[in-house]
């Protein structure tokens, strides 16, 4: 016979989430982490507060910090968790560049599908981010706001609260700023700067293509500016004031110069084994706060080896 406090079943009750114990402080002044640590919890000695950094339980805008002297800025959240570490997030294929309670900033990979299909659901650029969200509290949510394709790497932000996205969703063209990318392309682009416009339609092989009929296609705007020229290639920065399926792979293969490596619109084979597109830089209002958040990554080395170097 079960005892009383038993289910019938056998089985033993899951236990109730329970969530950490998290004290969070914003900052209002520059300094350094352990002297707004001290000031903030004049509750608590130093030493217990250099135990709390030592074992990850500190994080600034969401990314655990050690370093007592770091630096913060007037702005900045500082959480303390006093149950656990905080997660540290560590991924061959994924960055995680910033993250708050209504977003996060990666850097994703080359190769690497930023969400699920009909036919590959795990190891995606967002199963990653979910999974790592969850391990906080498993009822927390994430969402995909905007997408990279599978072979162009840098900059996604996802939404991690309902209010959030719906605000990126709804009001993107004026909540993003600036999205610019860097390319490699075949052969020397002859003008230092230049615009592209067309409509982009798409066949029923998936294959976009420009027209010049609007009643065909979505407008698509480009503009481009030479970084570097070398060894039959050109590294440029591309940037965006439409965001449509491959604007920038159609649009360069429209210019005269497909990017190195894609096959699919018109470019041979590439000696560093992948498509040259990277997502340089996303600058956006926040969602929830309004500030102005603004990220860059560098040039990936490999695009410097196509042009003979910096």
């Amino acid at each position: 016979m079960p005892r009383n406090n038993e289910p019938r079943s056998g089985k033993k009750p899951i236990a109730a989430f329970r969530p950490d114990v998290i004290e969070t402080y914003p900052v209002d002044a520059d300094g350094k982490l352990m002297e707004f640590l001290m000031a903030s919890m004049p509750q608590r000695k130093r030493t217990t507060i250099k135990e709390l950094l030592k074992h990850n339980q500190v994080a600034v805008n969401g990314m655990p910090i050690r370093q007592f002297d770091a630096p913060v800025v007037a702005g900045d959240t500082v959480k303390v968790n006093l149950t656990r570490e905080f997660k540290v997030f560590s991924n061959r294929r994924v960055k995680l560049v910033y993250e708050d309670a209504d977003i996060l900033v990666i850097e994703k990979g080359y190769g690497l599908l930023s969400m699920g299909t009909d036919t590959v659901k795990d190891g995606t650029a967002y199963s990653i981010m979910r999974e790592y969200v969850k391990w906080e509290n498993p009822r927390n949510k994430l969402f995909i706001v905007h997408r990279l394709d599978r072979d162009t790497s840098g900059l996604m932000m996802l939404a991690r609260s309902v209010k959030a996205k719906e605000a990126m969703q709804h009001n993107w063209n004026n909540m993003v700023l600036s999205r610019k990318y860097i390319a490699v392309v075949e052969g020397e682009v002859e003008k230092d700067e230049g615009i592209i416009k067309s409509y982009l339609a798409e066949n029923s092989r998936f294959e976009v293509y420009s027209t010049s009929n609007p009643e065909e296609g979505q407008l698509a705007v480009t503009r481009y500016r030479v970084i570097k020229r070398g060894l039959g290639h050109t590294i440029l920065e591309v940037e965006l004031d439409t965001g449509r399926k491959n604007q920038i792979r159609v649009h360069m293969k429209d210019l005269g110069h497909p990017i190195a490596g894609d096959r699919k619109y018109g470019a041979g084979a590439s000696i560093i084994h992948r498509l040259a597109l990277h997502a340089q830089t996303l600058r956006f209002a926040h969602p929830i706060t309004k500030r102005d958040m603004n990220f860059s990554t560098p040039i990936p080395g490999s695009f410097w080896k196509l042009v003979g170097g910096k």
